[in-house]
């Protein structure tokens, strides 16, 4: 493509600012246009509106309206030559993809939690997200729609599994996964090492909000992690980064704070995402599983049954020998539970 790529989003998506992110490391061209703007408001829509929105040349000779930044990132890598976030490494990406996965798919309920839980938290989101809509409209027009933002987010929570009973579960989650995050930054730069991959990408866009907008997490990550609030400030733009290639972390005989991370991941990713996908298999009307020693329960999710699948697969396609490295590396994690038979 030889012409710079248009998306659509806000500052206040985390898969927004992943997008971008992404594009400037790749040093791929692009046209940013702001969610609400007459510019993005004159091109196609996607059959499900979320942020960001690509628009990609279409078989037809317009322009066709994509979402969904995993596959997004993976069709980039077919479009353009160079600095790819896919690890050669047949296991490595793999790790990739699980990783990425729990950013996109768990960070995002902390950082939804947060942001409609807590007044401040409210009070600051429910102003400035209708504003980067369109900063200038009137007081009282602002007003009305930093009502109506907060109110129908805050009937959301539900859709991500907040609750009074879940919500401490979540926090706690936060809290930990920085501390293990932190952990690995103070010995390695990036997730897999010493080059950024996508999984860096889907953590760096939840982080934007929870580490560098919202003020309970903001808080909480000053105190705990500044090492990860210095990252989230360099990932926004690596454009000028250059790896030595001198620093891939060794999958068969991994750093301790990886596993950490990963085990992290095992704790709470693994077992919500397998109530749901069951929970959509069969039909239920809620996925329901025991985290940390509390009931959760949410509405099923179709999407994260997709994800699930999507990563079995991707274990089923390795080799008998990356498999063998993936599931060493993920065995006492609870990450292993997403890839064990399922139950009769």
């Amino acid at each position: 493509m030889s012409e710079a790529i248009s998306l659509m989003g806000a500052p206040g998506s985390p898969y927004t600012r992943k997008m971008l992110a992404v594009l400037r490391y790749r040093r791929i061209p692009y046209r940013f246009l702001a969610a609400g703007s007459a510019q993005a408001e004159a091109l196609p829509k996607p059959r499900v509106a979320l942020m960001p929105t690509f628009y990609f040349p279409s078989a037809a000779g317009g322009l066709e309206a994509v979402t969904d930044s995993t596959p997004i990132i993976r069709r980039l890598e077919g479009l353009y030559a160079g600095r790819s976030l896919i690890p050669t490494d047949p296991a490595g990406a793999f790790v990739d993809a699980l990783v990425e996965d729990y950013a996109d798919e768990w960070l995002t309920k902390p950082m939804f939690h947060y942001r409609w839980t807590y007044p401040a938290d409210i009070a600051k989101a429910a102003k400035v997200l209708p504003a980067w809509r369109n900063p200038t409209m009137d007081e009282a027009t602002l007003a009305r729609a930093a009502q109506f933002v907060g109110e129908r987010q805050i009937g959301r929570l539900g859709v991500v599994g907040s609750n009074p009973v879940t919500g401490p579960v979540i926090e706690d989650s936060y809290r930990r996964f920085l501390a293990a995050f932190e952990a690995h930054l103070a010995a390695h730069r990036f997730v897999l090492g010493g080059r950024p991959s996508a999984c860096d990408f889907a953590i760096f866009g939840q982080l934007t909000q929870l580490a560098a907008f919202d003020p309970t997490p903001m808080a909480i990550a000053a105190e705990l992690a500044p090492r990860t609030i210095a990252w989230v400030g360099l990932v926004e733009d690596l454009s000028g980064f250059e790896d030595a290639g001198d620093d891939t972390l060794d999958l068969a005989a991994p750093p301790a704070s990886l596993r950490a991370l990963l085990g992290e991941i095992g704790r709470l990713y693994a077992p919500v995402m397998i109530a749901n996908a069951r929970a959509v298999a069969s039909g239920a009307s809620e996925a329901t599983c025991q985290v940390a020693g509390t009931a959760w329960s949410q509405a099923p999710f179709p999407y994260q049954a997709k994800c699930v699948a999507s990563l079995r697969a991707a274990r089923e396609a390795l080799t008998p020998g990356d498999r063998e490295t993936v599931d060493h590396l993920l065995a006492g994690t609870g990450c292993e539970a997403l890839f064990a038979p399922a139950r009769p």
